[in-house]
């Protein structure tokens, strides 16, 4: 999640990166930053009554260019993560992991929806987001935003991201790499965590979509 600037996966399998040893000494370097940023300034701790203090209404920018609304999502479950496209290894992996448990849901779940919510929009165009999102599956779906549309939909959710340098200008971004799934009803409905086992996350989307989904589009 903390490296060096690379390119975008290849393929939705899960990949191995393989660094030459600069980069993998910068690695280093990065965490051990991001881990004195974040002792510094720990994420905030998910509410004890996380079912009601979780989401809420939000407005950004979809990977087509068009003003994306959350009302559009009511009366169907989906899903929201917090990534960006310059990520090596961690968005990449939970996107490829997704494309797979879409796959396993089959067409009972055809209305559902993860979205790629970016946290670096100073990079993350909605043209870019669309070819990233792309890469994975039609049903990952880009969403960006101004610096503040972008703030407030991490607090609605009591996510952590922070801009790291790397050196010689560049930068990456550190960022919670949690899968929050979210109720027809807008409520929040539970986590997929880094890292999950496929058995149990898809357990906990087949429960998800479940409850119901709506009529609707890409959007």
């Amino acid at each position: 999640m903390m490296t060096a600037r690379l390119p975008f996966p290849q393929s939705r399998r899960r990949r191995v990166w393989l660094k030459p040893l600069g980069v993998t000494l910068a690695l280093s370097l990065v965490t051990a930053v991001a881990a004195v940023w974040l002792w510094l300034h720990p994420p905030t701790p998910l509410p004890s009554d996380a079912s009601a203090a979780i989401g809420g209404r939000f407005n950004l920018t979809d990977e087509d260019g068009r003003a994306f609304s959350s009302d559009s999502l009511a009366g169907r479950p989906f899903a929201l993560y917090f990534g960006f496209t310059h990520c090596p290894d961690v968005c990449p992996t939970s996107m490829s992991d997704m494309a797979r448990l879409l796959e396993a849901l089959g067409p009972a779940a055809a209305e559902f929806r993860v979205y790629f919510v970016s946290v670096d929009p100073e990079r993350d165009t909605p043209e870019l987001l669309r070819t990233y999102t792309d890469l994975f599956h039609p049903r990952l779906i880009g969403l960006t935003g101004t610096a503040d549309e972008i703030r407030h939909v991490a607090r609605l959710y009591h996510a952590f991201y922070a801009k790291v340098p790397t050196g010689a200008g560049d930068y990456t971004m550190d960022h919670t790499a949690t899968i929050y799934l979210m109720a027809p009803d807008g409520r929040f409905a539970g986590t997929i965590a880094y890292g999950e086992s496929d058995a149990t996350a898809l357990e906990k989307l087949r429960r998800l979509v479940g409850r119901g989904t709506g009529s609707g589009g890409r959007g």
